[in-house]
């Protein structure tokens, strides 16, 4: 039997720890490149839903993730002033029902456990990134910031909505992106609302602010979704990122003082423009992407984790039933996401007040069959 085709996993977020992990589970050599020193600190709570905790379950990883949920005790509604005007104890906004089977869990956990699993058998190479892509008749010669040029059988793109390797070897430009609008700041406070474990959130017809403590309780996550004209210069700009989120925060006073304050100063901040991604195709050749890299649905639709874990299964699965022709394991790799995907999608509208409505995000969180997940 031949080898295995050697793969490059480029991002260590969800989608591609989690491709990592299938494709060592299916016994690829995998190497994954980050250009983060290190696995990121911080960031907004995530999803794991319907379909997607079935694929957690099949690589072992259920009952870690399900002890390490945020455990929230409800829904604080907050004024101006950060002052409790309602509660609801049966759900919270970003996790929806507090009896239903989801994990609700923040995203740099999450990547940690993956980040375990994957262990020594995938390389994973910070301060790295890719900066060319050529491909050739038996492979794909990768450049690289550091290191000297590689060439790889197979390279996945998990490098998120800018995803470079997109722009290398699928689609030039920016194109695929559609603007929802507005942009969205998450970063890390220090814990001084009296939330009483609960999620704290304000919003009103310009600006929508989440709160929630983490694991500890000594700090709060705080997230800002705001309409906002957002140019590319922004996206590499945090001073800028940090005076516009700042600026949109002004009207807030009371308790929310010292989390408007500590935009300045935190370390852990993430800012990035709301869309979407939307591509004619999701590989070419020998190259494939994976997660927001391919479809981001932005994190208003609370499904970008479970499509990039359920993403990473397809993908990999469909590579090890025909690992000598990987141009069309991606083929019926997209073919089985497309649907779930649209599904998913769709659910962000961005005139409504409220949370998804329960019955469609479970019909979109279920919206693929993986028959092939009990075998794997």
């Amino acid at each position: 039997m031949p080898p295995l085709p050697t793969v490059l996993v480029s991002g260590a977020g969800v989608a591609g720890l989690a491709t990592a992990w299938w494709l060592r589970h299916y016994g690829f050599p995998v190497t994954v490149v980050e250009k983060a020193p290190l696995l990121r600190d911080g960031g907004h709570a995530v999803d794991i839903r319907g379909v997607a905790l079935e694929v957690v379950k099949a690589m072992g990883l259920h009952d870690t993730l399900q002890a390490q949920r945020t455990r929230l005790r409800g829904l604080s509604m907050l004024d101006r002033q950060g002052e409790p005007v309602s509660v609801d104890d049966s759900r919270t906004f970003s996790g929806g029902k507090l009896d239903s089977a989801d994990i609700e869990l923040f995203r740099d956990i999450l990547c940690r456990v993956l980040a375990d699993a994957v262990g020594a058998s995938a390389d994973i190479c910070f301060d790295e990134h890719i900066t060319a892509l050529t491909p050739g008749a038996n492979g794909v010669t990768v450049s690289f910031a550091r290191q000297l040029s590689r060439t790889y059988d197979v390279v996945i793109g998990a490098d998120g909505v800018y995803s470079p390797v997109r722009r290398h070897a699928v689609q030039p430009g920016d194109d695929c992106l559609r603007p929802l609008g507005g942009a969205l700041a998450f970063y890390s406070a220090p814990n001084l609302l009296a939330l009483d474990g609960r999620e704290g959130m304000y919003r009103d017809a310009e600006l929508g602010v989440v709160v929630y403590p983490d694991a500890s309780g000594r700090e709060l996550r705080v997230g800002a979704g705001f309409g906002a004209e957002v140019d590319s210069a922004l996206r590499h700009d945090v001073a800028a990122q940090k005076a516009l989120t700042r600026a949109q925060l002004r009207g807030l006073g009371g308790h929310w003082q010292p989390l408007v304050d500590a935009v300045d100063s935190t370390d852990a901040f993430y800012f990035g423009e709301l869309v979407q991604v939307k591509l004619p195709r999701w590989s070419n050749g020998r190259v494939a992407l994976v997660g927001d890299a391919a479809h981001c649905a932005s994190p208003f639709s609370g499904q970008g984790t479970s499509l990039a874990l359920v993403g990473a299964f397809v993908l990999a699965r469909e590579l090890a039933n025909t690992p000598a022709t990987p141009e069309a394991a991606f083929a019926r790799y997209e073919a089985r996401m497309r649907g779930f995907v649209d599904l998913n999608q769709a659910l962000v509208d961005m005139t409504r007040q409220g949370p998804v409505p329960d019955a469609q995000m479970a019909a979109a969180a279920n919206g693929i069959d993986l028959p092939d997940l009990r075998a794997a």
